[in-house]
């Protein structure tokens, strides 16, 4: 049996779970609320405190989808309550970002500002000029908006200009060898 999928999931104080018809699960927290459905193969039980998620039988897919399930229903429990967050770190001389309201200004070098606005729960914060916080509840919408804003400026192999994840290792080459 998936080792993962067989961990039951923990159900937090001020946190409300709901399973509705067609394996769609609600779950509300003080952060807020997010939905999901699931595949109807999978059997989500709620028992007491606790979530459980079990599979009909061995098949390959089930197996699968048993571990997938259950991690992702164990995101949406640690959304509403913690939040998630990535932090993205700024190189270059130039580079820099701002936050003006809602929106995220990001000087990259070219000739126009790239902008970012906050939408779907998703909040910015830029504590210095070459830091940006993505934060928000769901987990899979932090990790594809600090995607995108690393897809502007990728670092670069030789002098590792670009934004980059925190604490992410750029593999460097050796420039141009002079006679």
């Amino acid at each position: 049996m998936s080792r993962i999928g067989r961990e039951p999931i923990v159900v937090p104080a001020g946190v409300s779970v709901t399973v509705a018809e067609g394996n769609v699960v609600t779950v509300k927290g003080p952060l807020g609320e997010l939905k999901n459905t699931f595949n109807a193969n999978i059997t989500i039980a709620q028992d007491g405190d606790k979530l459980l998620v079990t599979r009909p039988n061995d098949e390959k897919e089930n197996r699968a989808l048993h571990g997938l399930t259950r991690t992702l229903l164990n995101n949406m429990v640690v959304g509403v309550t913690k939040g998630y967050e990535k932090k993205l770190e700024i190189v270059g001389v130039g580079y820099r970002a701002e936050k003006s309201g809602t929106k995220l200004n990001l000087g990259l070098g070219y000739s126009h500002p790239v902008v970012f606005e906050e939408a779907n729960g998703i909040k910015f914060e830029c504590p210095d000029s070459t830091t940006i916080l993505v934060k928000g509840i769901d987990k899979q919408a932090v990790g594809q908006i600090a995607a995108v804003i690393r897809s502007k400026r990728p670092p670069e192999p030789y002098l590792g200009k670009g934004i980059k994840y925190a604490g992410e290792h750029i593999r460097r080459k050796a420039g141009k060898t002079g006679k």
